[in-house]
């Protein structure tokens, strides 16, 4: 609420009276004179109380303003940057200026920058600003990052369910196949592939031929090539 309104609840109050000059006995036009004087009412009530807010505020401000703790040299405080205005740790290194409006040369920890400030522009540490500073702090997690975080370890042990059963399986697999090739090599049936062996046959003679074990195929004929002879009664063409 502002002055604004007010007025303007004033000036509304004013027709009705007006109105209720012509027509004094309407319901509508009393019951309405009597919102706007409660409205004005507690306007003004608003308006007093930002006011002294207002005043309390400004006296504070003030108070703040005045120094009232002791500086030297090597005292350590919360320094006001000229650059964005934020308040950092500090380090005086010199006082100058007058009593009544010192000067203060400060060193920020950390960045090596010195400035001249006012009595106005530092401040003490707080009291545990020692324990903030060795205490590592660590974010606590909002409700969607957790639920996101327990989603993604849900998968990630799905996964691994899925590769385990898999592994599990060939391994069966594998063991079954290998006892069916014991039993066989038992029962005199030899299974190419199976102890070292080859499908593909090599005999030890040069001219023996090539096959396929177990593929039910004839073997390959080997044709023997020889050198053309030329007869006696051979002639070349015109």
């Amino acid at each position: 609420m502002d002055t604004t309104e007010l007025e303007t609840y004033q000036v509304q109050l004013s027709q009705v009276e007006l109105a209720l000059q012509t027509d004094p006995e309407n319901a509508e036009l009393l019951s309405l004179r009597s919102e706007l004087q409660e409205l004005i009412s507690l306007t003004q009530q608003s308006l007093a109380q930002a006011a002294s807010s207002s005043r309390s505020d400004s006296i504070r401000k003030t108070a703040n303003s005045t120094p009232s703790h002791t500086w030297t040299a090597g005292s350590d405080c919360l320094a006001k940057y000229s650059g964005d205005g934020g308040w950092y740790p500090a380090r005086i290194t010199s006082v100058g200026g007058s009593a009544e409006n010192p000067v203060y040369s400060i060193m920020f920890k950390g960045y090596n920058t010195t400035e001249l400030v006012k009595g106005a522009e530092i401040k003490p540490l707080p009291a545990n600003h020692q324990e903030k500073v060795s205490a590592p702090s660590k974010r606590k997690l909002t409700k969607a990052e957790d639920e996101e975080r327990d989603r993604k370890k849900k998968r990630n042990e799905k996964k691994l369910e899925v590769k385990a059963a898999k592994a599990k399986e060939q391994l069966a697999k594998q063991a079954t196949w290998q006892k069916f090739a014991k039993k066989s090599e038992k029962k005199g049936v030899h299974i190419a592939g199976v102890a070292g062996t080859s499908i593909f046959k090599t005999p030890d003679n040069p001219l023996g031929r090539v096959g396929v074990t177990g593929s039910g195929k004839g073997m390959t004929e080997v044709a023997i090539r020889g050198k053309h002879k030329f007869a006696p009664t051979d002639e070349p063409n015109a």
